[in-house]
């Protein structure tokens, strides 16, 4: 709860990674709060429990009444994806981010080869994007072999995704001019 609170300050696209493994974290419990509590809430100190369980809870309760028991991600979750993609939309509109323009152009034929390969084009370029950056997590985190263009492609869309974070801490921040 403290790191997901500590992310979402500092690193928008870091949060959300996170929240998409907390999701898949409560899945593997089969959404059981009971189950969360005995594989993951007591190992933490006693006096973080109580907040722990409960926030862990009320994501189980989200998850049942939003129906994203077995897949998909909470409505909060979406908001942010959202939120992101209007970000960018602003950024591509204006004249004052040449940078930005450069890693989403250096990312978009990644993004456009990943569409393509998922059959998921109604989708955004930004959840796209993101699709992939939890897709190399979770090889990641089987120890998994992530091929030489695979690894490019990645390092890309991070570089683009990271640009699109820093922006967005800045709007909420206040320091960021949009025309």
């Amino acid at each position: 709860m403290k790191i997901a609170e500590q992310l979402k300050e500092k690193n928008i696209a870091e949060y959300l990674l996170y929240m998409w493994q907390v999701e898949d974290l409560i899945r593997a419990n089969d959404c059981d709060i009971d189950r969360l509590r005995g594989n993951l809430i007591l190992k933490y100190p006693e006096e973080e429990r109580p907040a722990l369980e409960e926030w862990y809870g009320n994501l189980v309760n989200m998850m049942r009444a939003e129906d994203v028991m077995k897949q998909g991600h909470l409505q909060i979750n979406w908001n942010i994806v959202q939120n992101l993609t209007e970000l960018h939309g602003t950024l591509l509109a204006s004249a004052r981010y040449p940078f930005y323009h450069t890693r989403y152009f250096e990312a978009l034929p990644f993004v456009a080869e990943l569409r393509m390969k998922g059959h998921r084009q109604e989708e955004s370029e930004i959840e796209t994007c993101f699709e992939a950056l939890y897709g190399i997590l979770l090889l990641r985190l089987q120890k998994k072999e992530v091929s030489q263009d695979t690894a490019k492609a990645i390092e890309s869309i991070s570089s683009f995704i990271s640009l699109l974070a820093n922006y967005y801490g800045k709007e909420k921040r206040g320091e960021l001019e949009l025309d």
